[in-house]
């Protein structure tokens, strides 16, 4: 199996947490988003892990290189931004007759058991991994009939389907699917210039694919902070875990605190992740993420994200900050 993750892409409903790193290296429940991701992944023993990036790529391989050092990986750029068909695309030079292929999106955390793929996929050519939404005007959406797909509908105006599509799919064929990439981009298939999955796949179903729309267990958006904060108090659920160094301090559980964090004096918790080199002093800290090598005193702080190398002073309730800022709020 050969994994596909496109990992392009500006994140700019992240900014201004994106300004200095890619979007799949913010920090969640004490894990980069692409930490979790490959970890969830390593049940498949993959032959390769195939990067698409853009002029964060660098980042994307010191990353891998650091903490995945056993695992195979190649890096493609994608030079222009057409889009995540096209994305996936590039991926085609790595693809050889045989493989099956994952593609993975680096947006959302999946939770659902990837070793059932060849149950699942038992009498069908593919999976499109999705989850069913109350809000389905926002999403792409499956529309099933006897078990198998049989159109897909972009933010539809109507309940036609709620099965929102997740961004996790699966291929029996990938040399076959890399051909219907190319022939879908060759047609011009865009929507507002950029090239687009389901039309790939709605090509495939007319000539006679079938594809199945198994449901994930949890579908956690990292794409924007209010969504980012809800993924880490899920995860947190399952992650509390205190390594640093806390002195006349409360923590109220889930949190978790890396080692080489040093809390005095505060009240943590519940939902707080904090990344080492953090100092917090004569705080309480609430529903919150922080970011490596922060200084935070006499705060009262909840539902913020506080980027890499903040020194922040005051008594704001809510903030959310990028790297190596620095905040006094003296009465």
């Amino acid at each position: 199996m050969k994994i596909i993750l496109p990992v392009a892409g500006k994140g700019t409903r992240l900014r201004p947490h994106t300004h200095t790193r890619a979007k799949s290296l913010v920090q969640v429940a004490g894990k980069t988003v692409l930490e979790h991701i490959i970890e969830r992944l390593k049940v498949l023993a993959a032959d390769e892990l195939i990067f698409i990036t853009d002029d964060n790529g660098e980042q994307i391989e010191r990353f891998m290189q650091r903490c995945f050092p056993d695992l195979r990986c190649s890096y493609i750029v994608q030079h222009e931004r057409l889009g995540p068909a096209h994305a996936v695309s590039l991926a085609a030079p790595r693809i050889e007759p045989g493989d099956d292929v994952l593609v993975v999106f680096n947006d959302t955390i999946f939770v659902t058991d990837l070793t059932r793929i060849p149950e699942l996929v038992a009498g069908c050519d593919g999976l499109i991994y999705s989850k069913e939404v109350e809000d389905y005007q926002r999403f792409g959406v499956n529309v099933v009939q006897d078990g198998f797909i049989v159109d897909m509908v972009e933010k539809p105006d109507t309940p036609i389907s709620r099965l929102a599509q997740v961004g996790l799919y699966y291929l029996k064929d990938a040399k076959g699917f890399m051909k219907y990439l190319e022939q879908t981009i060759n047609a011009g298939e865009t929507v507002k210039g950029e090239f687009y999955l389901p039309a790939v796949f709605m090509r495939m179903v007319g000539e006679g694919f079938c594809f199945r729309a198994p449901e994930i267990d949890a579908w956690l958006d990292c794409g924007k902070p209010e969504t980012l904060l809800e993924t880490n108090r899920f995860l947190l659920k399952e992650r509390h875990l205190c390594r640093g160094e806390l002195i006349d301090t409360v923590v109220l559980p889930p949190v978790h605190i890396a080692e080489g964090v040093t809390v005095r004096s505060c009240i943590i918790g519940p939902n707080v992740s904090v990344a080492p080199g953090t100092v917090i002093e004569n705080c309480i800290v609430s529903d919150s993420i922080i970011n490596a090598d922060c200084q935070l005193r006499a705060m009262n702080l909840r539902d913020s994200i506080l980027g890499q190398a903040v020194r922040l002073t005051g008594t704001p309730r809510r903030m959310n900050v990028g790297d190596h800022s620095l905040i006094e709020m003296e009465g």
